[in-house]
């Protein structure tokens, strides 16, 4: 399996199918992406971003499912700590610290709950944290699910920062981890060579800093 971070969330796995997790690009189009599965973490317009466009079987929280239903879309709703089988691909929903409302629907339009989704395909396991603070029951991700890799938001003020990741990073305990959510705006900076450094020195964690394109080779 391929992993191509876009920027922000954005994040393509594919491999047997094309999984595109939350699909916004802040300066440019992720509609030639050309996924077969869309996930959704949460409702803010930075992570639906493009979602009704590219018109694909969509799987998210059921309020958000269902809006993207008036929208025209196939969608496969879940909930927290559900796990369901799209297309041969595996997805549990993870809960995340974090408000949601579907911004694009306008102000109150409620999007549930905000989530992570923890996703298997092709023997590969990868958790997406979605947009999140830190908390406690990473353990359980980490003890139920044994991700391969963990793609973790490091920006602060919207979201955990650098240490909080490091914490969460041992907590889960994939071998490999993901910086995302940072240095799209001024308001989410982070030093994501700080976050490599501090976490390789003191765990045996490999961490993937990957510029906006770049793609790596997975395996189990």
């Amino acid at each position: 399996m391929k992993l191509t971070w876009f920027g922000h969330s954005c994040v393509l796995l594919s491999g047997t199918k094309k999984v595109l997790i939350d699909p916004f690009m802040e300066d440019g189009s992720i509609l030639g992406a050309k996924p077969d599965i869309v996930a959704v973490t949460h409702g803010h317009s930075d992570h639906l971003g493009e979602t009704v466009a590219l018109n694909k079987k969509t799987v998210a929280i059921t309020e958000i499912a269902k809006y993207l239903k008036t929208k025209g879309l196939l969608t496969e709703s879940m909930n927290i700590g559900g796990t369901h089988v799209v297309d041969g691909v595996t997805f549990t929903m993870t809960q995340a610290l974090h408000s949601t409302s579907i911004e694009e629907a306008g102000v109150g339009v409620s999007g549930g709950t905000a989530a992570g989704f923890v996703i298997h395909m092709d023997d590969v396991t990868v958790y997406h944290a979605g947009d999140t603070g830190l908390f406690s029951d990473m353990k359980l991700i980490g003890d139920l699910y044994h991700p391969d890799i963990a793609m973790l938001p490091i920006g602060g003020r919207f979201t955990m920062g650098v240490p909080e990741a490091m914490m969460a990073a041992s907590f889960i305990g994939a071998r490999t981890v993901i910086p995302i959510h940072y240095n799209t705006w001024n308001r989410i900076a982070a030093d994501p060579l700080m976050f490599k450094k501090s976490l390789e020195r003191t765990t045996d964690i490999v961490v993937k800093i990957l510029s906006p394109g770049e793609t790596i080779e997975t395996g189990s």
